[in-house]
């Protein structure tokens, strides 16, 4: 393993779930969430990353992975890019053999990812609060093989997305994907609006929650 490889993350904590959401939604997955964030999204899970912290080196990361037996692979946050050595650790999960997801809030430019994993940026909508954040050089960086994520929490909501997707014909170059915010809309209400509109995204929940409900470390 590269010596670069020695460069050290903040981890707020790994696990071994089900993929919860997205096109891996099902398949068993091991997570690295590491700390910190540059956004406070009003529906935030995950407020316990901003700052809890563990340093941990890459070598000990992959280890762990391996010892989870699972090839797939989620660095999240927290926003995984404030961190210098994310770049560096997406690689070597690369480069063992890792089929490696990224989920990043779409504020920080992914042009330093490496081009196997798949990204999967959020963006943010206005009932996030965090919507002027967007960074939208990076749907330059977008494929087929990554994904768009909006996070819904009403039906105003819905309807400014809805106007980006159309605006921007995301659909021709990514998955576009529609999730309910947590607690904040029935996910029927979404599900129907998307096929009276016959919108070209795909509609999901968080599978994880739905089978544990909201708690850490699922």
């Amino acid at each position: 393993m590269s010596s670069s490889y020695n460069s050290i993350c903040s981890i707020s904590e790994t696990f071994v779930s089900l993929q919860g959401e997205g096109a891996w939604a099902g398949w068993p997955c091991f997570f690295i969430r590491l700390s910190g964030c540059n956004l406070r999204c009003s529906y935030c899970d995950t407020r316990y990353a901003y700052t809890e912290l563990e340093k941990r080196d890459i070598p000990g990361l992959i280890a762990e992975w391996r010892q989870s037996r699972i090839r797939l692979v989620e660095v999240t946050g927290g926003e995984p890019l404030l961190q210098p050595a994310t770049p560096i650790l997406l690689k070597a999960l690369v480069n063992e053999g890792a089929r490696v997801l990224l989920e990043t809030n779409g504020s920080l430019p992914v042009s330093s990812v490496p081009r196997e994993v798949i990204k999967i940026l959020d963006r943010k909508t206005p009932g996030s609060g965090m919507e002027k954040f967007w960074l939208e050089d990076n749907l330059c960086w977008l494929n087929q093989g990554d994904q768009l994520k909006f996070v819904i929490t009403d039906r105003e909501d819905y309807r400014w997305a809805r106007e980006e997707v159309l605006r921007l014909c995301l659909w021709h170059y990514t998955e576009v994907l529609f999730s309910p915010a947590w607690n904040s809309l029935a996910p029927s209400d979404l599900a129907s609006w998307i096929v009276a509109d016959r919108l070209p995204v795909r509609f999901q929940v968080q599978l994880h929650k739905v089978l544990w409900g909201d708690k850490r470390g699922i």
